[in-house]
């Protein structure tokens, strides 16, 4: 019936937990949960609840940690594949709300759901290029070009790069199961817990920080000269670290040596427009999956 309101959902499935939501024909929130992340059953189960209390959705989005098959029409579309997350390889996170819900459901990873958020709602509204790099139990990157996420042979696995790592400053070997010391092996939270024997929250050395900042760093600039983005948004946990961006940019522009002058931030006040937190905070991500549905 013409004029009938439409509702969407938004899941943001992520390592630690996932975020639910529902939102109205505008893409506005009407209703979210937090729900930790456990079993796949009972993860997935509690999401379907949450869902099953609210009015019948016109479709789904999902964004969730991965690596996940985001190819439709391949066989394996809407699995989780060889993640570090015990017990989830191989969960299918479309079929169970696809099927219980009786609606469309669309899938992309929780850093490309985020990076959607903030460019339509939040950091990157305007711009034509967008990153979202998160930082929290792993590392990862999402990015916007051309109006859509960006995938290609699957989707961008950027917590996996190489980064410089000097074993007498930093003699942690990694906590990446499968390459040790790439990017997430030393700078996620899991790596800083292991190699401090604290959770980041509860951190206050400051060689750990400056130590965390020289990665992230050095992840921000590896971004600048592959993509280009006209603005990167850092955010997860670890990210919200007092004083952590400002030394972010401190050292990125360190590193960018003035190369290859404008438009690449040439100085302390561009620094603060280029690498910025989220305007949506915690939201950008299942802000990001209700965008998915509303696009669906």
């Amino acid at each position: 019936m013409a004029g009938t309101p439409r509702f969407y959902g938004g899941i943001e499935a992520g390592g630690t937990k996932w975020v639910c939501a529902v939102a109205d024909d505008g893409g506005d929130l009407l209703a979210t949960e937090v729900t930790p992340t456990t079993t796949p059953e009972a993860t997935i189960r509690a999401a379907l609840r949450f869902f099953g209390n609210h009015r019948p959705l016109a479709a789904l989005g999902v964004g969730t940690f991965g690596p996940v098959d985001v190819r439709p029409g391949s066989p394996t579309y809407g699995r989780i594949l060889a993640t570090p997350k015990p017990g989830w390889a191989d969960t299918d996170v479309v079929s169970p709300f696809r099927d219980a819900l009786g609606v469309p459901v669309r899938l992309d990873t929780d850093v490309n759901a985020a990076a959607l958020g903030e460019w339509r709602r939040g950091a990157g509204a305007g711009l034509g290029t967008l990153a979202y790099m998160t930082v929290g139990t792993g590392v990862g990157v999402g990015a916007v070009v051309n109006g859509g996420p960006v995938h290609g042979l699957l989707h961008p696995e950027f917590g996996h790069i190489r980064v410089p790592h000097d074993p007498v400053r930093d003699p942690f070997a990694g906590s990446c199961p499968f390459h040790g010391d790439c990017l997430e092996g030393l700078a996620s939270g899991e790596a800083m817990r292991r190699r401090w024997g604290r959770p980041a929250e509860h951190l206050d050395d400051p060689s750990a920080w400056e130590l965390e900042a020289e990665y992230v760093a050095l992840a921000v600039v590896n971004l600048t000269y592959a993509l280009s983005p006209e603005r990167i948004v850092v955010g997860g946990g670890v990210a919200k670290h007092p004083g952590l961006l400002a030394a972010v940019r401190a050292r990125l522009l360190a590193l960018t040596a003035g190369y290859p002058g404008a438009p690449v931030p040439a100085g302390p006040a561009a620094m603060d427009e280029y690498v910025v937190g989220p305007a949506l905070g915690d939201l950008a991500g299942v802000t990001g999956a209700v965008e998915l549905a509303r696009v669906s």
